[in-house]
């Protein structure tokens, strides 16, 4: 399947800023059955755009603008190509656990087991691993496929009860949130198990044949497991999932503060407003009207805008919680 992807965040201050500072993990990835045949980024005021790929092999964008502005228009487009997985077994042989614990004796998985900011064991989780009966049994694969429906029936999706840095405890608390905290959830379960999980970014594309919960025209999140003779499968619990060829990888990270879509400091008294639109569709399909087309570019309010207060003279510039 080919995809279009338009992605457009638009930061807005109340008074002039200055030295905006911007890093983006925008740039779909290229590897195994996905492959990003273009991408560019435009940016408003206009600023020369940098990149580099990290340690993980994300390519990561990045920029600054100098002169005073009042807004802020990061634009990204991509064409990816994603094609259809071989079908998984329907369960793993017994040894398959052996052979897991083999496999993190050979290979440098450390980081995907360890505790990471917001993917931390607390009471909380432990009480939902006992309601998960969380051991090793069965085997990798069926436990996980258990555990991504578990999660998915116990949790609601609910936009605006967690925030961009909500640590699991709000989500489990209230048994509510959205796919970057079902996300973190599953990581720090699986990491107890001692299978190396990590954190997804991207986006999946939504359609009338697949009624997924999680929200369209934003990104998404969801987690990928080292299972042994089959490498990294994705599992997205917010929608019960394996994940497939809707899905599409934009970056890969041991939880959403390695790889958030935008992050950056301004320098200013300002408040700042964050808004963002992603549309997701195959190519060639034709263009639906779509009320929100122009969203990002009037001057009326906007309508899933959050407005925060500086507290300093140099502050962090509002993140993009997935959904």
């Amino acid at each position: 399947m080919l995809y279009s992807i338009q992605h457009q965040t638009r930061f807005r201050y109340d008074s002039p800023v200055s030295e905006s500072i911007m890093e983006l993990h925008m740039q779909p990835r290229t590897e195994g059955r996905q492959r990003c045949l273009n991408f560019f980024v435009k940016v408003n005021p206009k600023a020369r755009v940098l990149q580099y790929r990290d340690h993980l092999g994300n390519h990561v964008h990045h920029f600054s603008v100098a002169a005073k502005h009042t807004q802020l228009l990061i634009t990204t487009e991509a064409t990816v190509e994603v094609t259809p997985a071989d079908a998984l077994p329907g369960f793993l042989p017994l040894s398959a656990w052996d052979e897991l614990d083999c496999i993190l004796e050979r290979e440098d998985h450390w980081e995907f087991l360890m505790p990471s900011d917001y993917a931390q064991p607390s009471p909380l989780l432990q009480e939902l691993a006992l309601q998960l009966d969380l051991r090793r049994r069965e085997d990798p694969l069926s436990l996980l496929i258990e555990i991504n429906r578990g999660l998915y029936e116990r949790f609601d999706y609910a936009t605006r009860h967690t925030h961009v840095h909500s640590p699991i405890d709000h989500a489990l608390s209230g048994r509510r949130g959205v796919c970057q905290d079902f996300a973190h959830i599953f990581i720090a379960l699986l990491r107890q198990l001692r299978i190396p999980a990590r954190y997804v970014s991207g986006y999946l594309y939504h359609n009338r044949q697949n009624p997924d919960r999680s929200a369209d025209g934003s990104s998404h999140a969801w987690v990928e497991a080292m299972l042994p003779g089959l490498g990294w499968i994705g599992f997205d619990p917010t929608n019960n999932l394996l994940a497939g060829e809707r899905h599409i990888r934009t970056a890969i990270g041991r939880d959403y503060s390695d790889v958030p879509p935008t992050q950056g400091i301004f320098r200013g008294g300002a408040s700042s407003e964050l808004d963002v639109l992603v549309r997701v569709k195959p190519t060639g399909a034709p263009e639906a009207e779509d009320p929100a087309r122009e969203l990002l570019f009037n001057s009326n309010p906007l309508v899933f805008g959050e407005r925060i207060t500086p507290l300093e003279d140099q502050h962090h510039q509002q993140q993009q919680q997935q959904q």
